[in-house]
């Protein structure tokens, strides 16, 4: 059984066509969706961690980017330099996990790693900056 998580990104003509369905359909992958939200462009974004054999896992990835969906691997990691945080909570409003949350009555913001789907919306979100990601590996295909 191979299994990776993985981000998808689904250009506006695919994200209502059912490619992730077909994946289980036509691929025998198993999936279970960390996140997914479709953008004010209506292009979509999905973090799945997708699980078969792996030669239907590499036909799989295969088919979703023969229709144009860009996929990553997700072996990477969203990280907080303590530093330039302010504490301000504008990452908490737009966490779909909870990772992020404000502690209080101390008013701190806290980061739990393990709650993290690595979806990236903190990043662009925090005034200061202090939301990156790191890549833990490039690989998609083994």
């Amino acid at each position: 059984m191979h299994s990776k998580i993985l981000v998808f990104h689904f250009p506006i003509t695919k994200s209502q066509t059912p490619l992730v369905c077909m994946l289980a359909k036509d691929f025998d992958l198993t999936f279970n969706i960390l996140n997914a939200t479709i953008l004010p462009r209506k292009e979509g974004v999905m973090v799945l961690e997708l699980s078969g054999s792996r030669k239907n896992f590499n036909e799989g990835v295969q088919f979703l980017k023969d229709h144009g969906v860009i996929v990553q691997n997700a072996s990477q990691e969203v990280k907080r330099i303590r530093k330039k945080c302010t504490h301000c909570g504008a990452c908490t409003a737009v966490c779909p996990t909870g990772a992020l949350a404000v502690e209080r009555p101390e008013m701190r913001v806290v980061f739990d790693q393990q709650k993290c789907s690595v979806c990236k919306l903190c990043i662009p979100t925090c005034p200061t900056r202090a939301m990156e990601v790191r890549l833990l590996s490039d690989e998609i295909l083994e």
